[in-house]
């Protein structure tokens, strides 16, 4: 079970609280489930706030990944009712680090969220992804992460 494994690596999956805007913390269409941006949150506090470049660290914002990626797969839990059968993979993640104009390391940031993905469900895991450097993001938090997973019905 994800939750078993998960806790092997000192992890849990949060709460999932409401969606601090106008929209759905998923979204299914057909096979396919769309994670709304999931920020690094934990019991409904920011883990990490700043810029990478500034005032975070890589090893800080790859932490702050992998929060995001519990977020996501809070949500994931939810939209299949805790049957994590149902995970045929992971399709694509987006990830988008507040950092500054300079830096150049969003990739390894982001790999937080990837690394976790992998380690959890092996090559169904594995996915397309994108590593963006922002300039802002909600609550100045320094990482926020997307997802789309196949689902089995």
């Amino acid at each position: 079970m994800l939750e078993s494994r998960l806790a092997e690596m000192n992890l849990a999956l949060p709460e999932l609280g409401a969606a601090a805007g106008s929209f759905v913390g998923y979204k299914k269409s057909g096979n396919l489930l769309f994670i709304s941006g999931q920020l690094p949150l934990k019991d409904g506090r920011p883990t990490l706030v700043g810029r990478l470049g500034e005032d975070v660290t890589v090893e800080q914002g790859y932490e702050a990944a992998q929060q995001c990626a519990l977020n996501v797969l809070a949500q994931i839990k939810a939209a299949i009712d805790g049957r994590w059968d149902r995970v045929a993979q992971v399709v694509r993640l987006g990830g988008f680090v507040r950092c500054t104009p300079d830096f150049a390391d969003a990739p390894k940031v982001v790999n937080g969220a990837s690394d976790l993905f992998v380690r959890l469900f092996g090559a169904a895991g594995a996915h397309a992804r994108a590593a963006v450097g922002v300039s802002s993001l909600p609550m100045n938090v320094a990482v926020e992460v997307e997802a789309v997973v196949e689902i089995i019905a």
